[in-house]
């Protein structure tokens, strides 16, 4: 490693020295290339497909229809969760094909593949396809989808609705609201966005004849996950498949499953016994990558005359796009419901979902799936609340917290909330931002002919619960003096190799520049999660602390010979061993053992978590320009209860990617569609970025409340800075408009809109 240059992250250096390796850059002798034919249309039947010229194109090896996947055993994009109705009938599904059949629902959507010798003879034969369409009428509204005069996209689906969940108890919820003195409703918006993450997608498949196994090469969120999902798609066993990624630039959420192009080019790769390579280019991952958020609510929240909350109820409306794929369902259903009370103690929720069907690209996991969505939804309507009944917003938020000595809580429709210390996260957050001298500041901003607001949100979200039974970690020192630790939870950027060498650092005391992570080691049959809603580090890391206590234990023995002393006088504090004024390290006790003995050191550890519920109260401070409607993000402070901290650096890098996340939904991140279904945000020219300088001025810092949930005391992280910061920024805009007549508008706050609206309100 440089000397001069020592990066605080095992996984930096590689990366900022150019030798990072993602999938695009596998590159196999006689390596075939694949291109995908999409729908120009939203909605048509395909009435006439000749691709014979594509076929005779030179170079070009396979052309690939629906009928072609289905002979070779494919199935169907994966919808992994299904949900009983509010009267307890089976959801719908419409599952999507690999390749269209016969009717295409959204543009971009696949209908056949082109594999040849070079990536650019591939897209020239394409060219060649004749494809005739009949244009059917498109329904793209969520909100207008299940009117009777909306076109029907399945047969199986009367109205476009795909279920019709429910969560909570309705009667006492109708009988706080009938004896409420005060009563509010509000409707928000979370738009349609789409992930971007810095690495398109992309899939390399080799397929390996002597052992039957098929290698694929593709960013994904878990080694498990992907690998069946991609089988149930491509018709695999999982066993025959490998799942391997080098780097992974970003996720976000779209890395969880497997698309069209991942089945294709294993069934590619077994066909003809060579590698296949698929990269996508940005615009057709614009088109086809799940898109995130597609989410209405409609909130109302019942008062008694001092400001109680007596119950709260949404119904809400969920866009999965075209098609039933990976976590729509999920999202629109469990996610919205398990923290809809929020922070407060309420004594009545109910909430009711309907997920629909339009002729847009299907909707999956997007940094939160969900619980961003309902945490803004809960704390714009409190806020509202607040407002229109004469109350204070922090005054209003203080009566209703859930009290510390209410803990382990179980809200009014199930969900055990095992801590959160509400009152003093907003105490801090509250001196962090001076909001005892915003007043003073506005009127400054006024003076200027600027509008000040400050905004504030006490959130709570549940991290992710896992599928499977239990994560699992092996480890084994190495003959080159590394302890290497193997697992199936990838990174995608979160910095893995870092959290968990720190945790074997304090747990057994052995350094942590000398561990090595690694996922998808053959020769290591390991369960696990994957690195989704905020919980591999305390899922994972849970595995790889078991593992240290059963090391420690193996290792005793040999310290104790080492300082030469009985093994009942020994204990080991602070990664050193200790006995009768002696110390000694543990990397020099394994150091000093031979080959042999290392290898009895070596451990499995396991364990079993569930999901955490990290909690929090951030405050954002804007300024609008009424002459141009733009907003400037003057200061934004985050305080957040994420339990043990392990990684003080990456929690911080966590928070603060996440705020800027959300500062891109609250801004300026929109998809966009025509009433045809064309996707009018195609391009970075049309679908708007965070970039640097948005959020500056930003402070964050943790508040640590140990969870008994998981042995490592962790919560999650990863999605605190965006599900803080949606209501957060949305309610100081709302703070900066209000004075001026306008107290709802939804995300994104362009300059456009804001300023339409400022004219509006003028009269």
């Amino acid at each position: 490693m440089n000397a001069r240059f020592t990066p605080s992250r095992q996984e930096d250096l590689p990366l900022i020295t150019g030798q990072g390796h993602f999938t695009a850059d596998h590159n196999y002798p006689g390596m075939l290339h694949a291109y995908v034919i999409r729908s120009m249309h939203a909605h048509a039947r395909i009435t006439h497909l000749n691709l014979d010229a594509v076929r005779a194109y030179p170079g070009v090896r396979w052309v690939a229809t629906a009928e072609d996947l289905k002979a070779l055993g494919a199935g169907t994009i994966a919808n992994p969760v299904t949900v009983k109705g509010k009267e307890g009938e089976d959801q719908i599904q419409a599952l999507m094909p690999l390749l269209a059949e016969g009717t295409v629902r959204f543009v971009g959507q696949p209908i056949a593949m082109v594999f040849a010798a070079s990536a650019l003879g591939a897209q020239d034969a394409a060219e060649l396809a004749e494809i005739e369409y009949e244009v059917l009428e498109a329904s793209v509204d969520p909100e207008q989808t299940t009117l009777s005069t909306a076109v029907q996209l399945h047969a199986n689906a009367p109205r476009n609705v795909s279920v019709h969940f429910s969560s909570g108890d309705a009667e006492p919820v109708n009988a706080a609201f009938a004896k409420a003195a005060h009563t509010s409703q509000l409707r928000v918006l979370s738009q349609r966005l789409m992930g971007v993450p810095m690495e398109p997608r992309a899939v390399v498949a080799i397929h390996d004849a002597a052992t039957g196994v098929t290698t694929v090469h593709t960013p994904h969120q878990g080694i498990l996950g992907m690998r069946n999902f991609l089988a149930m798609a491509s018709g695999a066993s999982p066993e025959t498949l490998a799942i391997d990624a080098n780097d992974v630039g970003g996720s976000f959420g779209l890395r969880g499953g497997a698309y069209t192009e991942h089945a294709a080019l294993v069934l590619a790769a077994r066909q003809f016994s060579c590698a296949v390579s698929w990269v996508g280019s940005r615009s057709e991952i614009f088109l086809s990558d799940w898109h995130g958020r597609a989410l209405i609510l409609n909130g109302e929240i019942a008062l008694d005359a001092e400001g109680a909350i007596l119950a709260i109820r949404f119904k809400d409306r969920v866009d999965a796009g075209a098609y039933n794929c990976m976590m729509s369902t999920f999202i629109g259903t469990r996610n919205l419901s398990i923290t809809m009370g929020g922070v407060y103690q309420v004594p009545a929720l109910y909430m009711e979902s309907e997920v629909v069907y339009t002729n847009t690209t299907p909707v999956s996991a997007y940094r939160g799936a969900g619980r961003p969505d309902i945490a803004y939804a809960i704390e714009r309507l409190v806020d509202f609340a607040a407002h229109e009944h004469g109350f204070d917003p922090i005054a209003l938020r203080r009566k209703n917290f859930i009290p510390e000595n209410a803990f382990p809580y179980k809200t009014a429709n199930g969900s055990t909330i095992d801590t959160c210390l509400s009152g003093k996260l907003l105490d801090r957050a509250l001196a962090l931002s001076d909001y005892a001298g915003f007043e003073k500041r506005r009127a400054q901003s006024l003076s200027q002919g600027k509008y000040r607001g400050i905004g504030l949100s006490t959130f709570l979200e549940a991290s992710g619960a896992g599928n499977a039974p239990k994560d699992q970690a092996w480890g084994e020192f190495n003959a080159n003096g590394f302890l290497y630790v193997y697992g199936v939870t990838g990174p995608s950027g979160q910095g893995h190799s870092t959290s968990f060498a720190s945790i074997i650092e304090k747990a057994l005391g052995w350094p942590a520049d000398r561990v090595r992570y690694e996922t998808g080691n053959a020769k290591h049959k390991l369960l696990g999660n994957g690195t989704g809603g905020s919980r591999s580090l305390y899922g994972a890391g849970s595995a790889i602390l078991a593992m240290c206590h059963k090391m420690l234990e193996s290792i005793k023995p040999h310290a104790s010979k080492t300082l030469g002393v009985e093994i009942d006088k020994l204990h080991f504090e602070n990664g050193v061993w200790i006995a009768d004024g002696l110390r000694v390290s543990t990397d020099t006790v394994v150091d000093a053992l031979a080959s042999e003995d290392k290898t009895a050191l070596n451990a499995l550890g396991e364990a079993s978590s569930g999901a955490t519920y990290p909690n929090g109260c951030h405050i954002a401070e804007v300024e609008i320009d009424p002459t141009t409607g733009v907003t400037d993000l003057l200061h934004y402070c985050a305080v957040d209860d994420l339990g043990q901290v392990i990684s003080p650096q990456l929690v911080r890098g966590q928070v603060h990617g996440g705020v800027v996340q959300g500062w891109g939904q609250a801004f300026c991140e929109q998809v966009v569609y025509d009433d045809q279904g064309q996707l009018l945000t195609g391009s970075f020219m049309d679908y708007a970025m965070p970039r640097a300088g948005c959020v500056p001025h930003l402070k964050n810092e943790t508040y640590e409340v140990r969870t008994q949930l998981n042995l490592l005391g962790s919560k999650g992280v990863g999605e605190s800075g965006c599900t803080g910061s949606l209501p957060a920024l949305a309610n100081a805009v709302m703070s900066a408009l209000r004075p001026h007549g306008i107290d709802q508008m939804d995300m994104p706050f362009t300059g456009a809109k804001i300023w339409v609206a400022l004219q509006k309100a003028k009269g």
